[in-house]
């Protein structure tokens, strides 16, 4: 088994509060999420509360889309911990984390996934890293979120 972490970041010309939202509230994924126009036509399903620590998110979708749950463990102001269970295509457990930074002109957001590889993922990973795997999701997904934060409330 090997461990592995992807980080991206991005600085977004929004309040904190503002990006915690679309962050904190799963409805709102619709609107950055990377994966959200890899399946038109693909089933969500909400539970628990509408954000924060106990929201959860099912999908389950086309080949390329898959299946799996998310779920928020943990919400504050500056930070969101998020536990992802994927089904399908490939079955793995990971923990993601959004820090929310205050820097000049705006927020820094940080967006890391960690987990262990193993099974098939283990396999993959000698050959294709994780970071090349999802890293190029996470900034497309970053650069959706910015425009999401930026646009008038």
């Amino acid at each position: 088994m090997a461990d592995f972490e992807v980080v991206r970041r991005t600085v977004i010309a929004a309040e904190p509060a503002r990006i915690h939202g679309l962050i904190d509230d799963f409805h709102h994924w619709t609107q950055w999420s990377p994966w959200e126009d890899v399946d038109p036509e693909l089933n969500r399903r909400y539970a628990g509360p509408d954000s924060g620590t106990g929201a959860a998110y099912s999908w389950s979708g086309n080949r390329k889309a898959g299946s799996g749950t998310m779920t928020i463990t943990a919400s504050a102001a500056h930070e969101i911990d998020v536990r992802v269970e994927f089904r399908k295509p490939i079955a793995a457990t990971n923990d993601v984390r959004f820090v929310l930074a205050p820097v000049p002109g705006g927020t820094e957001v940080s967006w890391r996934m960690t987990g262990k590889r193993t099974g098939f993922l283990g396999l993959l990973g000698r050959v294709l890293p994780m970071d090349n795997f999802i890293g190029k999701d996470f900034e497309k997904g970053l650069a959706r979120l910015k425009a999401a934060a930026e646009q008038p409330a």
